[in-house]
This record gives structure tokens, C-alpha cells and sequence, in this order.
């Protein structure tokens, strides 16, 4: 059997970030996870992530701090309330970009990502972006990922040298429900994540904002039941 190849992983402790590096796992890669402290409103996503790292039994699991919060313009680095109750109608994308698109998000967490990458002379990275039941953010688009890619190679020595970066986005086509079938049949316990913007003190969800909205959804189109909720 060749050995495994390593692969930076963003791991936010969400289902979606979970699903993508389980997959990654299955296709062979030696799983490094990075968490980014962004100055999100609260804790609870850094602490589902570290359960899911420990539960993928990730080679390494990287946490760094990048604070967001003074640059600001999004609810999830500031006091702005998270909008609850939105139409998501039909699970297509929204006619306006929620206040939860955080700047440049992606493009920063790539960025660091694809630096550890390059020290672990890996040419891999994992994430979880879906351009089916999202809220409308735009580094979450196929054209956001080709062209990092593109950027990947321009702006690394191993990029100059010849490498060629791939950034595996295994989720990008799929449904909410598609993507939460297929974690469950590669067998992974769903109680360990979180994705509520707003959860209440103790890390409930508020089941009002769009993830849970869109979480709720793709568990019931998937006939299956979420272990956050029904518990």
C-alpha cells in the first residue's frame, strides 16, 4: 500500500469542514487540520473541532489565531445580531449576501493554509465549500477555488519550482442532504459538530439562523435524524 500523502485540512468543527476531511481520509491523504480563531462570537465551533480532529485521528491538529474582529463587517465578529428566520426558499442561493459572509474568509484561511502546505511539502488542501445549500457567500464558488489555485502557483516557491497545488472541495456539488448521507455512511457521529451562528450559552442551537435552517433541512431530505436536536 503507497503511503499516505499529506493533506492541509481546514477543520471548523462543522459537519460540512467533517464530511470533506472523513473523504479525504478515505482517498488516502494523511490528514493535517487547521483551525483558525478568528474572533468568531463564540467558542463552541473550536471546541466541536477538536473533537472532530480527535475523532479523524488527524496527524496534527494546528490551531492559529487571525483576529477578524477589527477589521469587522460581518454578525460573526461582532455584537450585529445574526439574521434568524431568513427565506431560504428552496435551498437556492439568496437574492443578498447574509451579514454572516465574513471578508475575504476564505481567501485568508487558504492563504495560511496553503503556507503550512508548503512547509509540509504537501501539495493538498481540503475544504469543505458548498455551492449548493450556502448562504450566498462568494468564496464559496468553484470560480473562487480555481482561481486560488491559480494563485497557489504563482505565489509559492514550490509553485515556481513546478509544483501544482490542488485544493480538494469534495462538497462544492453536493445537497445538504447528499453531503450528510454520505458522511453517515462513511460512519461519522454527527453529535460531535456544530453549526449553529447564534447558539445559546451552554452551545444549543438556536435552530432560527440559516445553518441550522439549512443543517435541519438536508438532515430531514436525508431521512435521517440530527443527533444535536433529537437527543
Amino acid at each position: 500500500m503507497p503511503p499516505s500523502r499529506p493533506a492541509v485540512v481546514l477543520l471548523s468543527g462543522g459537519l460540512d469542514s467533517y464530511t470533506a476531511a472523513a473523504i479525504a481520509q478515505t482517498e488516502g491523504f494523511e490528514l493535517h487540520a487547521l483551525t483558525i480563531h478568528y474572533g468568531q462570537r463564540h467558542a463552541h465551533e473550536i471546541e466541536a473541532a477538536k473533537r472532530v480532529a480527535r475523532a479523524l485521528g488527524v496527524r496534527r491538529h494546528l490551531e492559529t489565531n487571525v483576529d477578524l474582529r477589527g477589521i469587522g463587517g460581518s454578525s460573526l465578529t461582532s455584537d450585529t445580531p445574526v439574521p434568524t428566520d431568513r427565506d431560504l426558499g428552496d435551498g437556492s442561493i439568496p437574492a443578498s449576501i447574509a451579514s454572516t459572509y465574513v471578508p475575504a474568509r476564505n481567501t485568508m484561511f487558504l492563504s495560511l493554509a496553503l503556507g503550512w502546505a508548503e512547509v509540509l511539502d504537501s501539495r493538498d488542501l481540503v475544504i469543505g465549500v458548498n455551492a449548493v445549500d450556502y448562504s450566498g457567500y462568494p468564496d464559496c464558488r468553484p470560480e473562487f477555488i480555481a482561481a486560488f489555485e491559480r494563485l497557489a502557483t504563482l505565489a509559492t516557491r514550490a509553485g515556481v519550482e513546478g509544483a501544482r497545488f490542488t485544493i480538494h472541495t469534495p462538497l462544492i456539488a453536493l445537497t445538504k442532504a447528499q453531503i450528510i448521507q454520505r458522511g453517515l455512511a462513511l460512519g461519522l457521529d454527527y453529535s460531535l459538530t456544530h453549526s449553529c451562528y447564534a447558539p445559546t450559552a451552554d452551545g444549543r442551537p438556536c435552530r432560527r439562523c440559516d445553518s441550522c435552517v439549512l443543517r435541519a433541512r438536508g438532515f430531514a431530505e436525508a431521512g435521517a435524524r440530527d443527533p444535536l436536536i433529537d437527543d
